[in-house]
């Protein structure tokens, strides 16, 4: 591109706008323009306002840009959010009705029937419910929101396996880094030496996230995927990565040496695949037998890959499988960038 496209960053000096600071600080298409922050933050320049969480400083091209309140008035036509749930509900739809394109991080518009809940590989067509989006809010922007951290772990080999074979149920157990629940995050004597069996609603996201994601985009409509999902969620002593163990009943029986050279041979259209965040190999077989695992596989493809493995028959359903990815970049602030590459190859960013 011959000029870059300016961007702005909602909650830029929190942990996931940070990783969204260090995706887009040097993306070819994208130029970071402005950063908001609560009222502690705003009006002061973005070095003093951060508690910097990532290696490093706070990089020289946005240290010392001063920080903005988090209202629709800013000279970007692209937002990416970091906002938290509750402010999010309040304050996106602001901007998509300024104007604005809004790449959202947060829950509370995922399951809305006009939002595209998007992952480039999994389902780009439904961009295409955009247009009924602005028709039925009356927005000269949109929201796009990207899936659950947790969800995003699971939720291509669902796909390549639906496609591929059918697929009906599939019981999953996360086991999910504490990086998951921001920062500072779980208590360390909650966390050390335990497993936490509970996060509130990561449940019930695991179990419905993945059928919009996976459904069919027709006649201006979502309609959800007709398989079931069974969760648990646990929170690990982990930093980063999301592991997913997953086992599935298919639409037929299939040997578990097909379904390996299935995943093995797997890749996305040809359009996502040009994208410029997008990893060379986006989903990544291991042929171990302890694989994949947090610590060895979740910076696979710069944290933008999904790693599978352990693949085999299973007693009660048909298939069982490990999945994971990064959760706070694929599964956060760089799932949203690849959101916004994906609909500005496909003429949604104008």
């Amino acid at each position: 591109m011959s000029k870059k496209i300016p961007v702005g960053i909602l909650a830029a000096t929190g942990s996931v706008g940070q990783r969204f600071i260090e995706h887009l600080v040097d993306h070819p298409w994208f130029e970071i323009a402005a950063l908001t922050g609560s009222e502690r933050t705003a009006g002061r320049p973005y070095a003093e306002g951060v508690n910097w969480l990532l290696q490093g400083d706070p990089p020289q091209k946005i240290a010392d840009m001063i920080v903005q309140p988090t209202e629709p008035n800013l000279d970007v036509p692209i937002v990416f959010s970091a906002l938290p749930s509750e402010q999010a509900r309040e304050v996106e739809p602001k901007f998509a009705e300024a104007g604005y394109i809004v790449l959202t991080n947060a829950s509370p518009y995922r399951m809305d029937p006009y939002v595209p809940l998007l992952i480039p590989e999994v389902n780009p067509d439904h961009t295409g419910i955009i247009p009924y989006q602005q028709e039925a809010y009356g927005w000269k922007g949109y929201i796009v929101a990207n899936a659950n951290c947790s969800t995003t772990s699971i939720v291509l080999p669902l796909k390549v396996l639906k496609e591929a074979y059918g697929l009906k149920s599939a019981v999953v157990v996360t086991l999910q880094a504490v990086s998951g629940a921001g920062y500072p995050g779980v208590p360390s004597l909650d966390i050390m030496d335990n497993i936490i069996p509970y996060i509130g609603g990561e449940d019930g996201k695991l179990e419905t996230e993945p059928r919009k994601l996976c459904g069919t985009f027709k006649d201006g409509k979502i309609e959800m995927a007709d398989f079931l999902v069974s969760a648990q969620a646990n929170r690990v002593p982990v930093i980063d990565g999301h592991l997913g163990s997953v086992s599935v009943k298919l639409g037929r029986e299939v040997p578990v040496a097909e379904v390996v050279e299935l995943f093995k041979a797997w890749q996305p259209s040809e359009l996502v695949r040009k994208l410029p965040s997008m990893p060379q190999q986006v989903l990544i077989y291991r042929p171990e037998k302890d694989r994949p695992q947090p610590r060895l596989d979740r910076d696979a493809g710069n944290g933008l890959a999904w790693t599978v493995g352990g693949f085999r028959s299973c007693p009660v359903n048909d298939l069982r499988f490990l999945a994971i990815a990064h959760n706070t970049l694929r599964g956060a602030a760089s799932g949203s960038v690849l959101n916004a590459e994906l609909l500005l190859k496909q003429g949604y960013l104008g």
